[in-house]
């Protein structure tokens, strides 16, 4: 058989395996999000370890609000944390562009109450890298000696996304060391929070509409007289 013959028999071969290949990994795609859970799902778990409360809540800036997440009640039970914490991982397998990275990547977040979830997420998708930055003072820092050029691509994830100030800090700090952030999450993001980091969109398995008002005097709990409750984060 003449090579160019043989290469005429070879090609629908290849076309074909690409295809095959194609299709699985749409399908893989789909499972992907289908193991994904519900908003519905993840609300009712944050309220059944008692990380989300209904109530009358002023927060440490003075706002008011009906609503208050304490999302490290929910990552004291390993089996919750896991569940959460996978499924937002699978966000990020989903997309080619990140998935084709591991594992070769960090995991960072941007505050302690993120660690967790950081954890979490490493090790469903395997990373090779966490980081985590701190408050000092009025400033956002990693901890000494990570060098410019050691840090991988980064996903960055958190429990929680209120004003997005702490992921938008910490995605400065990680310009700093050259790291492309390639990956930002959390497991709730207010819609009021952007919802992108520069231009990589910002994954979330609860778009939660907080209720929030400035004064006590647009409060409709304050209006009814219900008790107040002061937090502290």
């Amino acid at each position: 058989m003449s090579d160019e013959l043989e290469s005429n028999f070879q090609r629908p071969l290849i076309t074909h395996n690409s295809s095959l290949i194609t299709h699985h990994l749409i399908n893989l795609e789909k499972k992907m999000v289908d193991l994904i859970p519900s908003s519905d799902t993840v609300m009712q778990i944050l309220k059944r370890t008692g990380a989300f409360r209904e109530g009358h809540f002023v927060y440490p800036n003075g706002k008011h609000s009906p609503h208050y997440f304490q999302m490290p009640l929910a990552f004291r039970y390993y089996d919750t944390a896991r569940v959460l914490a996978v499924a937002l991982s699978r966000k990020f397998r989903v997309d080619r562009d990140i998935s084709s990275q591991l594992p070769k990547v960090s995991i960072i977040s941007p505050s302690s109450g993120g660690i967790p979830v950081a954890f979490g997420v490493r090790d469903a998708l395997s990373a090779e890298q966490i980081y985590w930055a701190e408050k000092e003072g009025d400033k956002r820092r990693f901890r000494q000696y990570i060098n410019k050029g050691e840090v991988n691509p980064s996903i960055m994830v958190d429990d929680i996304i209120r004003s997005g100030h702490a992921i938008e800090e910490t995605d400065a700090l990680v310009k700093e060391l050259g790291s492309p952030v390639i990956g930002c999450g959390a497991i709730v993001r207010f819609t009021s929070a952007p919802d992108k980091l520069g231009a990589v969109p910002i994954r979330s398995l609860v778009e939660f509409d907080a209720q929030m008002y400035d004064e006590g005097d647009e409060c409709n709990d304050c209006k009814k007289d219900v008790p107040v409750e002061h937090v502290r984060f």
